[in-house]
């Protein structure tokens, strides 16, 4: 291959695939091209990028351009490509002994081309039936290889149709799965049905393909998936309710349309029942465009909610007689100390009201509350169930109050096929339910929560107000603590050190507006090492990633070498792009912490043996959740198979379910919701100002359990703690619970 490479176009064989990437299909592959180099011409040459539906024999024309890898050298990036079938008895071997049919390897594949030669393609489409004539494949066999023929036939033609149109691989894919030989007869006729029925394909691809096959910008079909994808569009920035005016003009400007045209659409998705509208209850008659509109699933699940809420309130307590001042008097002698008035308020409230709500920031009281609440029930033989919304959040959970905890997934044994097990048709066996972090709980998952719990059981919920509200839509704590008539108790004297712990009181400064920094080092030279907090100044963002680093591989193991680097140290940044942000800052920490193990290339880096990683999706099948951290143990680049530790249960990852995974030396700051961590580092930039927020920093550093180094700008520190207005979330969950709970 020439050292300085300049050629936009290659045409050659396929001749291995290196990694596959399964969803969204990223190759890294071997590639043998005609004529690049006459003298050099057998060498094959390494390729990278999107490669659907192709397989090793097949003549491939690319187009894209020459990149340099620091480990692996020069690779020809790919852009678009053309395939064509193999049309030598070579390519035709390695293209049916690749595994393209299932049952077929390199032996029956040659004894096929052996059979047939150039002509075995053609066989294969038109006269399938003489595959019977090769030795060793009957009627079965030959009907399969067939089959699986026409498949791969329907999904190369689709590939070719779709790349007009910017179809990604993996969506092809969905398509493919979903319909079969007819997606591309469905694309052509109702190309909005894809948004609607296939995860992954949303509005925008849909309405690309659509406008592109002549439909009609004010067709009905397409305003009404327009306003449907503007609803589920606002839901990500957590409503569940969009006021009905707002949603109107939204759509208008996305669909480049009139409003007289959405309204009407609006009209009739109501009408459909594709849209709930709610009116504000008033003595007039509602103006046009005052309601608040939902999606169905959304006003199910505040129903849902509200009609648990009502429930436990009226129904009696399965308790047993508890004298609850002695219980009091008791607890607090096992625990060795007398209680605050709040935290007895606390207790009294879980144990007389069948639900009752405990917030509070932290160093308040929740644990040392809660673990007496336990124990007290554990005394009267009361069944308790304890659960968060994350592993790391149960598992602590768990070792503060002595009780059996799981997340919120496992309790509900949720079952990929048919949903959550315990329901309200079969609720849990417990008298008591404990969810602590119910800040983290989107409107879904507490709907599918609260509507297992048994009617004569009490309902505790516990969470921080203060922290960032649930990833998905909904408010449900506040909304609780708003309308649920539910006794409330806030925590806000703090214990933790007799009040000299700086994470604590920066936590509540913060809360309070207060901009004075914390403890402040220009340098890792300057840092008091007995500090618990300190503000590291950076004066850029390079500055900043290196000072990161520095923390992590020589300040904390020279100071603290009880503590390891990898487990206990975790960053957490407020933003994923950037010099600062977590993807760079997962490269420089790899390097610097594994950077001598090899590992196995992928889409978005390499991963190595010793890395520590972060499950991105929920995997019911393995048992994994969004946020889970682990530890990789092994990696198989041959075999294309990885192998990680999560919590002490050992999980295998093919290639294609790496994209399940990335790594975790850095992670987001909404990641770190529900779980502590020993150390924890957070960079902090002017360059960041989009989520600086005040509740974005006092969740960042309570996380941190014994150690928190802030690392920026001091002006970035002030406009976080300013900015205290959290964006409003709307909901209609309030005048549901309202309704519900006083009737």
């Amino acid at each position: 291959m020439p050292e300085s490479p300049s050629s936009s176009a290659l045409t050659g064989v396929l001749e291995r695939i290196i990694f596959l990437n399964e969803e969204n299909h990223y190759t890294i592959a071997e590639f043998r091209p005609d004529g690049l180099d006459a003298s050099r011409k057998a060498e094959p040459v390494t390729i990278v990028g999107a490669l659907p539906g192709v397989e090793c024999g097949e003549t491939l024309h690319l187009s894209g351009e020459w990149t340099s890898h620091s480990q692996h050298g020069a690779q020809f990036k790919i852009a678009s490509f053309k395939s064509e079938l193999p049309s030598s008895v070579y390519g035709i071997r390695k293209y049916l002994g690749s595994g393209l049919v299932p049952g077929i390897g390199r032996v029956y594949a040659n004894k096929i081309v052996d059979a047939f030669g150039t002509d075995t393609f053609r066989v294969l489409s038109e006269e399938s039936g003489r595959l019977r004539d090769v030795a060793g494949i009957g009627r079965k066999r030959a009907t399969a290889i067939k089959q699986a023929w026409d498949g791969k036939r329907t999904e190369r033609e689709l590939y070719i149709f779709l790349q007009t149109y910017g179809v990604s691989p993996s969506q092809c894919l969905k398509l493919v799965k979903q319909y079969g030989s007819q997606a591309k007869t469905v694309l052509m006729s109702e190309p909005y049905r894809v948004a609607r029925e296939i995860e992954g394909i949303g509005f925008k691809t849909a309405d690309k393909i659509a406008i592109n096959l002549g439909f009609a910008n004010d067709a009905a079909p397409r305003l009404e998936a327009g306003i449907l994808f503007a609803m589920e569009t606002l839901q990500e920035e957590g409503h569940t309710a969009i006021g009905e005016e707002r949603l109107r003009d939204h759509a208008t400007e996305m669909l480049d349309t009139s409003s007289e045209l959405v309204t009407a659409r609006i009209e009739a998705l109501v009408k459909a029942r594709q849209l709930v509208r709610h009116l504000p209850r008033s003595e007039g008659a509602p103006l046009p465009g005052s309601g608040l509109l939902q999606l169905p699933v959304n006003d199910r699940a505040e129903r849902k909610i509200a009609e648990v809420v009502s429930r436990l309130l009226r129904v009696a307590s399965g308790l047993p007689p508890i004298k609850v001042e002695a219980a009091l008097q008791w607890a607090e002698a096992k625990a060795g100390f007398p209680f605050h008035e709040l935290q007895q308020q606390a207790v009294r409230s879980a144990l007389t009201h069948k639900v009752s709500i405990l917030t509070g920031g932290p160093g308040t009281g929740k644990t040392s509350t809660l673990r007496s609440l336990v124990s007290i029930l554990k005394a009267k033989g009361v069944r308790v169930h304890l659960a968060a919304p994350t592993g790391r959040a149960a598992q602590r959970l768990a070792e503060t109050t002595g009780g059996y905890a799981s997340t919120i997934h496992r309790l509900l044994k949720y079952d990929p096929a048919a949903g959550f097990t315990s329901n309200e048709a079969h609720p849990l066996a417990t008298d008591f339910l404990i969810v602590d972090e119910v800040s983290m709980l989107d409107t879904r998952l507490a709907s599918a929560l609260l509507q297992a719990v048994p009617a004569r059981a009490h309902l505790l919920l516990v969470g921080d107000t203060d922290q960032l509200p649930s990833v998905g839509a909904g408010n449900v704590l506040q909304d609780l603590i708003t309308a649920s008539r539910a006794p409330v108790t806030r925590l806000s004297v703090i214990f933790r050190q007799k009040g000299q712990s700086g994470i604590v009181t920066t936590a509540h400064a913060i809360n309070s507006g207060d901009t004075a920094l914390p403890q402040v080092a220009n340098g890792l030279d300057t840092i008091g090492a007995y500090n618990d907090l300190t503000f590291l100044v950076a004066d850029s963002p390079e500055d900043c990633v290196s000072k990161v680093v520095a923390l992590c591989t020589e300040f904390i193991p020279r100071n603290y070498a009880y503590f390891d680097p990898v487990t206990d140290v975790q960053v957490m940044a407020p933003m994923h792009k950037g010099v600062a942000g977590v993807a760079n800052l997962n490269v420089q920490l790899q390097g610097a912490l594994n950077g001598r193990s090899k590992g196995i290339r992928t889409q978005s880096g390499e991963f190595r043996p010793g890395d520590k990683v972060i499950q991105l999706r929920n995997n019911y099948d393995k048992n994994l959740f969004n946020g889970d951290i682990g530890t990789l143990t092994s990696v198989d680049p041959e075999a294309g198979r990885i192998e990680a530790d999560f919590d002490g249960e050992a999980q295998s990852f093919t290639r294609g379910e790496m994209g399940e995974l990335a790594l975790a030396y850095a992670i987001s700051i909404h990641k770190s919701q529900g779980s502590e961590y020993p150390v924890v580092v957070v960079p902090l930039l002017k360059g960041h100002f989009m989520m600086l927020q005040r509740n974005l920093l006092y969740t960042a550093i309570t996380r941190g359990r014994k150690k928190v180094f802030i690392v920026g700008e001091p002006a970035a520190y002030s406009m976080a703690v300013r900015n205290g207005e959290s964006k409003l979330r709307v909901t209609h969950l309030r005048e549901k619970l309202a309704e519900t709970v006083t009737s």
